[in-house]
């Protein structure tokens, strides 16, 4: 992932000239003040403290504005990784098939988006400063010790090995425990986003207190892995200190044995070798600091890594002209005429099935749909009924190639939707899910996803074909009301008839209604149904629904029995020849049920 840090080379260039800068201040701190004890206090010059001192104060200011200097531009090059990693992935989460959002669970996805970048990011940063600070102090530290007495680089030596020695063995242990770590914190946010997502339910079966067990569990698990991790890594802090206080001991023993005998050591040399040592003994201990969140990022960027190289499942068709592709990604009137016209304008919207099978790829080849056959010509409403998992959903998902065929080929304007591009595909088609998916924002704004520059207007056209104009003109604010997350402000028809509205506003060829009618009542749904035949004739529709009376108006009515189509007809044909459909109609219309 180091090619996002390509365009902040300057800045992670920068920052550790900077940084060298500041070490540099900090080693010459020890031996001016080694001059201040040997030549200052022992033979009592006045002068030379306050001259040393001086320059010793104008060297530590120095030293802060590189420190300063050197945080900044590591930060704009950490934060600017970060931004630049979360939005690609952001981007290709969104690309994602439904193949793939389905094995990674959203939890995860979002533990990856947060926490997994931020920990790749802390790497970044402490990879341009803490590394390059800490490496540039253990070499001046070992050179300025050296200066001092090579005896004292000798103890260093002695004591570097088993400085070593412990930080891999501590490390090496912690590695695989971060994995560990991250999938737990999945677990967290699974349970929180099941439970704030599905809070009405858990409210209205009174489940607060066995859901609170399951976030316990969750969290408890978290927890204990995270102890697992600080309880191993609390061990390699203080066997490091052991180190580094025996070779300080021994400094102070070699050093005042020399300055007994008579050696040319002197009490200002030992003085700033024990320092000197600190600094790069601490400096290694912040090495180990610094590998541990290495060690720790690896498993985040693993993670990340998994999603950003994950294959593409549904790829772009070869089949799509460029003119057609560049008018699509310019997403101009001229462009959408351009796309227009390459097509077949006497197929535009036409549907075909060609003995279409499919089994989603997790069932172990169990089949969903078997040998579908049938076609919907321009301007055409098919309806689909059956009983539930009978495969519904599944046959309108192959159109806009949310999954694709196993077998067979599923065709849109004579042309198999897989030669496609998927933009230019799903540009052709709106659609209305079984759930309606609204936002946080205004009503207008909801309702405009379905065309960025619709006018107000256009916007209120959408709304009366839907049968929403009414409810939204009567409320205080209007088409500015504000939509709570989720859309729990508004009632399941009200929400149903906005996501209707959004696809009306779309400019399209074929309409998909999955089920999408169900909160209405019979009489607001025929209103929608007729509004739909007058302002959109050369529409194709296609109708999921369990009512009889959603599809009794349609030009042909699929009877949908365990993933095969077991009659296709009018509403009057089929009540004569489909058993299946006469049982429907008997219990919805014959029992309590009206024509």
């Amino acid at each position: 992932m180091l090619k996002y840090l390509k365009k902040y080379w300057i800045f992670c260039l920068l920052a550790p000239l900077f940084m060298f800068g500041e070490v540099a201040m900090d080693l010459i701190q020890p031996d001016m003040m080694a001059d201040i004890v040997d030549n200052g206090v022992l033979k009592s010059d006045m002068n030379l403290i306050i001259t040393v001192g001086i320059r010793m104060i104008l060297f530590v200011m120095l030293g802060g504005f590189c420190g300063v200097m050197c945080g900044v531009f590591a930060n704009i090059a950490a934060q600017g990784f970060g931004n630049d990693l979360r939005k690609d992935l952001f981007s290709r989460i969104m690309s994602l098939s439904f193949q793939q959002t389905d094995k990674i669970s959203t939890g995860s996805l979002v533990t990856r988006l947060t926490n997994d970048v931020t920990q790749v990011q802390n790497m970044v940063m402490m990879a341009i400063r803490g590394f390059v600070r800490n490496t540039v102090m253990f070499v001046g530290g070992i050179i300025m010790l050296y200066r001092q007495s090579p005896k004292f680089a000798v103890i260093a030596a002695c004591g570097l090995p088993f400085v070593v020695l412990f930080v891999t063995f501590f490390l090496k242990k912690a590695s695989p425990l971060f994995a560990v770590v991250q999938k737990k914190l999945d677990g967290i946010n699974n349970v929180m986003q099941e439970d704030v997502a599905g809070a009405r339910v858990v409210k209205a079966y009174v489940k607060e207190e066995h859901e609170l067990k399951r976030f316990d569990a969750a969290n408890e698990a978290l927890c204990t892995e995270n102890l697992r991790v600080q309880t191993l890594l609390a061990f390699m802090g203080p066997c490091m200190n052991i180190v580094l206080n025996l070779c300080i001991v021994a400094v102070i023993l070699v050093g005042g044995l020399t300055v007994k005998g008579g050696g040319d050591m002197t009490p200002g040399n030992i003085m700033a070798a024990i320092t000197y040592l600190s600094q790069i003994l601490h400096g290694i201990t912040f090495m180990a600091n610094i590998f541990q969140t290495f060690t720790r990022a690896k498993a985040s960027a693993d993670r990340i890594n998994e999603v950003l190289n994950s294959p593409e499942v549904i790829k772009d068709g070869e089949g799509a002209t460029a003119a057609a592709g560049a008018a699509s990604k310019e997403n101009t009137a001229a462009g959408t005429a351009i796309r227009r016209a390459i097509a077949n304008t006497d197929r535009k919207g036409e549907i075909e099935f060609r003995n279409v099978s499919f089994a989603y790829p997790e069932s172990a080849g169990d089949s969903v749909l078997e040998n579908i056959s049938f076609t919907v010509k321009q301007g055409e409403t098919l309806a689909i009924i059956g009983a539930t998992g009978s495969g519904k959903s599944s046959l309108v998902n192959l159109i806009p190639r949310f999954y694709d065929a196993t077998e067979g080929a599923v065709l849109v304007d004579g042309k198999n939707v897989k030669d496609y591009k998927l933009k230019e595909l799903r540009d052709k088609i709106s659609i209305v899910l079984q759930r309606a998916e609204l936002y946080s924002r205004s009503i207008e704004a909801n309702i405009r996803w379905g065309k960025d520059d619709a006018t107000p207007w256009k916007i209120k056209e959408a709304a009366t074909t839907a049968q929403a104009d009414d409810f939204i003109c009567a409320s205080k604010y209007g088409y500015h009301t504000l939509v709570t997350e989720g859309g729990h402000s508004l009632s399941g028809g009200q929400k149903q008839r906005i996501s209707i509205a959004r696809a009306v506003l779309k400019e399209h060829e074929i309409l998909n209604f999955d089920d999408s009618t169900s909160a209405l009542d019979l009489k607001t749904e025929a209103m929608l149904y007729e509004a739909l035949r007058n302002e959109c004739p050369d529409t194709t529709k296609i109708i999921i629904a369990q009512r009889i009376a959603s599809v009794k108006g349609a030009d042909k009515i699929a009877v949908l029995d365990n993933g095969r189509i077991a009659a296709l007809g009018t509403h009057e044909e089929l009540l004569k020849e489909s058993e299946i459909y006469q049982d429907i109609y008997r219990s919805q219309m014959k029992e309590g049920g009206q024509e």
